[in-house]
């Protein structure tokens, strides 16, 4: 088996990432067991972390090149939108 190295940059975001995850559980956890202690930063945190969770997958992002699109997707052109009496297009 070939060992890696793993960048110390990716390990400092997935550390952040599992801080962030136990911050989120932990109040929604307190909102959930104790409602009448928790407070507004746990309610700020929970639905911060709601928030997030709604953002679709293609609003993150991406590297770009000269001439548009992301990696690995083609250029293209939107086209216009065919009318129903226009007859077929060109094969």
């Amino acid at each position: 088996m070939v060992r890696r190295r793993v960048p110390p940059a990716t390990l400092a975001l997935v550390a952040v990432g599992l801080v962030a995850g136990g911050l989120w559980w932990w109040s929604v956890l307190r909102l959930l067991l104790v409602p009448g202690e928790a407070g507004i930063v746990e309610g700020a945190v929970a639905a911060g972390g709601w928030g997030l969770s709604l953002l679709p997958v293609h609003v993150a992002a991406s590297a770009r090149r000269p001439g548009g699109g992301g990696p690995g997707s083609p250029v293209t052109r939107a086209s216009r939108r065919r009318r129903w009496d226009a007859g077929s297009g060109p094969s």
